[in-house]
């Protein structure tokens, strides 16, 4: 197995802000948005969002965490650790994750996310999508495209979660 950094947490910071700058650019208000964080490393990057929001625009944007376990249609968890501190109904919800792959993950929240309420729209931030979609889900906001091959594995690390900020890349030998 090869290890290889990709994106160090310098580069990762600017495809946060990146980000958060596009979404400020495509929406009129900020007022009627909601972030919700995908559990796990999904939450500290909605986080980070929510405060270079605060930082750029001055308008504090609620957070929420979403935990896709439940609703997965490859695992059987019954116990579901989310979180919503805002009610999502008629809200502009952007969900947050780390690493876009075949797009069952993005499912499973979505599904989630409608058993909480009727959003107004749902659009999607990704730090790094990778490619090889099996279901019509895309990325609205994405921090960086990085294609990889089947065998290849996206690893997103973040301080919150791991103590320290980076995209690696395995490879098998």
């Amino acid at each position: 197995m090869k290890t290889k950094e990709i994106v160090d947490g310098m580069t990762m910071k600017r495809a946060i802000t990146r980000i958060t700058y596009e979404i400020i650019e495509r929406n009129k208000s900020l007022d009627n948005i909601v972030l919700a964080g995908i559990q796990t490393r999904g939450l500290p990057l909605a986080k980070r969002i929510q405060e270079r929001l605060l930082q750029l625009e001055g308008v504090e944007v609620p957070v929420g965490s979403l935990d896709t376990k439940p609703f997965r249609d490859d695992i059987k968890v019954e116990e579901d650790k989310t979180e919503m501190t805002a009610d999502v109904t008629d809200r502009d919800v952007i969900l947050v994750d780390d690493v876009l792959y075949t797009g069952r993950t993005i499912r499973a929240a979505i599904d989630n996310l409608v058993s909480l309420g009727r959003p107004a729209r749902v659009s999607l931030a990704v730090l790094v999508d990778r490619g090889h979609r099996e279901l019509p889900i895309r990325a609205d906001y994405v921090g960086k495209n990085i294609p990889t091959s089947r065998v290849e594995e996206i690893v997103v690390k973040v301080e919150e979660v791991d103590g320290e900020d980076a995209v690696y890349l395995l490879t098998v030998d």
